[in-house]
Parts: C-alpha cells; structure tokens; sequence
C-alpha cells in the first residue's frame, strides 16, 4: 500500500510544473554579494521606503539583524559549500570563509564575535545603537579599525561550526581546508580553556555549554575530523562521558513545538555533523540517533525543507518526503522577500495561544524572517514595517542540499 502511495506521489509531483531551478539560486547568492555582505558577513539591509512605486524603495538607508550575522553566516558557508560540491564555483565560499575568520580575529582573544563593521562605517552609529545592550568593542583586523557586537550566544557558535564542518568536507582544496582546520581549532581551544564558557575580553560571561552535550560533542566531532592530533582523545574522553544525555536538551526543547521554535534549527545541524561523522560502528551511534528520532519525531510533519534535508542526510532517501521539499522549495519561490507585517489570524483559527495556528500554515503565506525553517510553521503573525530585505539563504542552503543529496526534481 505504502509502495503504490510513494508511486502516486512520484507521478504527481513530476507532472507539476517546477519552479525552483538553478537560476533562483544563482541569483540570490547574487543578490547576497551585492547586498547583505557589506563587511564580509550577513547582514541585511534596511530600504528607505517599504512602498515599491517610492523612488527610495531600492535605496539602502542602513544595516540590521547584525546580532545574528554569526548564525547566518556559517548557514552561508554551509550553502556555498553545498553549491561548491554542485557547480565547482568556490569564489563565494572563500569569501564566507574569510568572513567568519574576520569575526574570530577581530577579538583578539579566539572568542566568536556576533559580528563586526568598519568603524567608520555610515551605517556605524545605527548598528551600534540597535545592539548596544549586547556590549560593543574596538577591533581591527588588516590594519583597519572596527567595532565588533559581543555576548555572544550558543547559536552563533552552533551556526559558525555548522558551515565550518561542511565546508571541510565539501571543498576538495587543501587551501581552505587548512583554513577551515585553523579556524575550527583557534574556537575549540577558547572554549576548552574557558570551561565551556564564552568569554569576553572584559572577562565577562555571556553563555555556557556545560547544560547542552549535544552541542559540545558536535563541536568536538567537528575538530576531531579536521585537526585529529589536536582533538581525537578529546572528543573520545568526552564521548564516553556525555553521550548517553545528548537526548536530555532534545528532549526538553520537544516538550513545546511552537515557542522558541529557533531550537530546533539548532538542534539539527548539531546532530547533522554529530551524526554523520560518526564512526557507523560506534557503539555511541545508538545514542546520537535516539535524540534525533525524538526530534524529527516533532519536526517531520513541519513542512520544514530544512529540517527535511537533514534527515535526508541522516536517514536516507524517502520519496514522499523529498518530493515534499521540492513543493516547499517552489513554494518558497513565492514569499516576498521584504519583511511586511503579516495577520493570518482572520484565516486561521488559533489554538492553545494567540499567535499559534491550530494547523500548519502554507509556506506562501509564513511571516517574512530571516530564516523560515527556524520559525513556527503556525505562527500566525508576525513580520516589520516592509524595508527589510531577508538574504534567502533558507532557500539557497535547502536548495543545494537537495542538488547534492541528488532529490528528484531540483535542477
């Protein structure tokens, strides 16, 4: 029965018009270089007018979201990566690398800043002012001063480590796999010597690792494959002491699908590079593969591309669910790309809490963000005022994923 259902979906989908295509891609990461990496990282940037007939709708008046440019810039590596491993083109990807070095250079200490632009930047008073409460610090990286944002979180690192590990594996040149080697073990030994904490220069604490293993073997795993003499004995000797309550920090997050849905990005691309470096006959495979069932146990019915091609990398290929992200990759296609405030709550009935649709809402109609895979798919308001312009790597990230992994009807 199974068997004629995957059929049937199989010659749905391939005589349904597809829409995402390789230019999309091209264009958008395009689109990246021109606009949301005007220091080496991503940030994205806000438009004079929300109203597209204003002659200053295409005029950038300043830069936002640069408390997270961390995050979406190792998302970036891991896209450019993926595309790498596609087409062969590097030239973005080095530029990403290079930016994530920036923000680890630019403290002066290992520690990863959030991120960092010139101080002489005309967009320099704005950034600062909007990430004051996150502490700003004087920086310079080749001989040119910045100011660079600080209390930075676990997801930044999450993020950084995520792109970093892909990056390694999907670039066969030894230039850049030197570079991603350095950067990974310059991040590792900070927060080895801090105890699992981030560190400031000011000797402030802004997080700790110690209450998430999942996160810190991933990290290890990460450096054990790209510097084995440096961490081989280290991740073994933490392997053998936390493997068994990776499935503990999982767990919690599952226990509400809504609320602080950003989790569970996080939680995947951990155990993605967790995962699949592993040894396949690892007696501590089990454990590693038991936090994520309960995670893709919550997720899976998300229509969620992201969250659908990690699995694919952890569990294999499973037509209906690949034929799936090719629809909401199309689908994708659709959104505007500019963050206007979105009400679904006249369409859709909530449940539980006012901004919680009580069925998944189409991925045309999804708030704007900057990154739809780490937000509720029921949530049912949400968006600014129409000037700022997401970088899609939500779309370019799933998208060259799905061209590796070789999903039927990404072309």
């Amino acid at each position: 029965m199974r068997k004629a259902f995957c059929t049937f979906c199989f010659l749905l989908i391939s005589v349904l018009p597809c829409l995402g295509a390789e230019s999309d891609a091209l264009a958008i990461s395009q689109n990246i270089q021109s606009l949301h990496v005007p220091y080496g990282t991503i940030l994205d940037p806000r438009f004079a007018s929300a109203d597209p007939s204003s002659p200053a709708y295409n005029t950038v008046s300043s830069y936002t979201r640069c408390r997270d440019s961390a995050i979406w810039s190792g998302h970036y590596l891991a896209a450019e990566a993926f595309r790498y491993q596609v087409t062969g083109s590097s030239d973005n990807l080095r530029r990403a690398l290079a930016g994530i070095q920036s923000l680890r250079e630019i403290t002066g200490t290992d520690v990863l800043a959030r991120c960092l632009f010139p101080a002489d930047s005309p967009y320099a008073a704005d950034l600062a002012a909007e990430n004051q409460d996150l502490g700003i610090y004087d920086g310079t990286v080749s001989g040119q001063s910045y100011k660079w944002v600080g209390n930075t979180s676990r997801d930044q690192y999450s993020g950084v480590f995520f792109g970093l590990g892909i990056a390694y594996d999907m670039v066969d040149d030894d230039s850049v796999r030197s570079n991603v080697s350095s950067e990974v073990t310059r991040l590792l030994n900070n927060l080895i010597a801090n105890h699992w904490s981030v560190v400031m220069p000011n000797g402030t604490i802004s997080t700790s690792f110690l209450s998430h293993p999942d996160q810190i073997l991933s990290f290890l795993q990460v450096g054990r494959h790209v510097n084995p003499p440096r961490f081989e004995l280290t991740y073994q000797a933490y392997r053998a002491a936390l493997s068994a309550f990776v499935a503990l920090p999982i767990l919690y997050d599952c226990g509400d699908d809504h609320n602080h849905y950003f989790k569970f990005n996080l939680d995947s691309i951990n155990l993605y590079n967790l995962i699949r470096l592993e040894e396949r006959t690892s007696p501590f495979l089990r454990s590693y593969l038991t936090a994520y069932s309960v995670l893709w146990n919550t997720t899976q019915t998300h229509q969620n591309a992201h969250f659908n091609m990690i699995n694919r990398a952890i569990q294999g290929e499973d037509l209906v669910r690949d034929q799936q992200t090719v629809q909401l990759l199309n689908q994708w296609l659709q959104r505007p790309r500019r963050d206007a405030w979105v009400d679904l709550t006249s369409q859709y009935p909530a449940c539980g809490q006012t901004d919680r649709a009580c069925v998944i809402i189409p991925v045309p109609q999804r708030p704007n963000t900057d990154f739809l895979w780490q937000r509720s798919p029921r949530l049912l308001y949400g968006g600014g005022d129409g000037t700022i312009e997401t970088a899609a790597i939500d779309y370019i990230l799933s998208y060259w994923m799905a061209r590796y992994y070789k999903i039927s009807g990404m072309d």
